[in-house]
């Protein structure tokens, strides 16, 4: 892997299945008595969010406390960014502090790559979310979930699977981030939006678009729904919120024609009655908790991997046991 984690673009399918993998094994040590690991002991992992989070910000918190990390959490609420402070100044605070890694979330598309490419950090930069851009682990987390249902497990890829990416594809990150990562992992991905909310130069995307649900959610391995993204919106991008729950809303009657063993993914938070219905969200289909879940074990290994020894994940968990004894 490279010493960032900027886009999942960057992302080989070598590096994407090692993560997943590595992923794998360290979702192991949820089933402890004792869930931490001495791999990152002495280490510093900032998260440094500019935009209001709740799975990430404490997936990431999680994740870094797990692997036994010392983690500061920065909010630019409350903190001199609110006083004007830029982007430079507080990356340098925070290097003389010690940060081994940032976890950074902007709400400026780039601004991660700033961070990691401008010199201010001498450590590893994880973008955690940047405007409409890119959400890389957000993209992991959800091919982690797609693998564990449509695959028969590790060291495999997604080769063939078809995943319908549905809703507000032009503000939405996850989209972004879910194309280019399935894509090499060899996924078949199609988009689907009402023509307004399809991004300029989607062409240019590894992936098909479609503006009828109706017309390939029957032949989908996996639906995933993304919020409507209103803050974001500055004019109307379709007629009513009804009308956009009739022609592009996941209910009951859709989910039925999913094939069997589909399921249904959504990133959260949701917006229940819109995108997708209650009936829905809570069925067993629905993998949108089981996603949090399996976010801390993909923030984990991406960590592990950035930062930890040269030693396999399952050693370390060998040793995590010995020392738990």
């Amino acid at each position: 892997m490279k010493r960032h984690l900027i886009s999942a673009a960057d992302l080989t399918r070598d590096d994407a299945v090692l993560i997943l993998d590595t992923a794998e094994e360290l979702a192991r040590i949820a089933d402890r008595p004792i869930k931490k690991l001495p791999t990152l002991r002495g280490r510093t992992v900032v998260n440094l969010f500019f935009e209001d989070s709740t799975r990430t910000r404490i997936s990431f918190e999680a994740a870094a406390k797990r692997l036994s990390a010392d983690v500061i959490n920065f909010s630019a609420k409350g903190s001199s960014v609110s006083k004007g402070e830029s982007l430079k100044d507080t990356a340098l605070t925070l290097e003389a502090m010690g940060a081994d890694a940032v976890v950074i979330r902007h709400h400026d598309s780039g601004a991660p790559h700033r961070l990691a490419t401008s010199g201010w950090i001498g450590g590893s930069v994880v973008n955690a979310g940047d405007g409409t851009h890119e959400h890389p682990t957000q993209a992991l987390l959800d091919a982690f979930t797609m693998r564990r249902h449509l695959t028969s497990g590790t060291g495999q890829d997604l080769a063939g699977r078809r995943i319908t990416i549905v809703g507000d594809v032009l503000h939405s990150r996850v989209a972004r981030s879910n194309v280019h990562l399935l894509s090499t992992l060899g996924a078949e991905v199609t988009l689907v939006a009402p023509p307004t909310l399809v991004p300029f130069a989607v062409e240019s995307w590894p992936c098909e678009v479609s503006y009828d649900l109706d017309a390939v959610v029957g032949k989908s391995d996996a639906v995933m729904m993304l919020r409507v993204q209103r803050e974001r919106m500055h004019a109307a991008f379709f007629p009513t919120e009804r009308e956009y729950a009739r022609r592009y809303g996941l209910d009951g009657d859709r989910m039925a024609r999913m094939p069997e063993h589909a399921i249904v993914m959504h990133p959260g938070p949701m917006n229940r009655g819109m995108e997708i219905t209650a009936e829905v969200a809570d069925s067993d289909r629905c993998t949108a908790v089981e996603q949090v879940t399996n976010g801390v074990s993909i923030r984990m290994a991406v960590l592990y991997l950035l930062l930890g020894g040269n030693e396999p994940a399952v050693t370390t968990s060998r040793t995590a046991t010995e020392e738990s004894k």
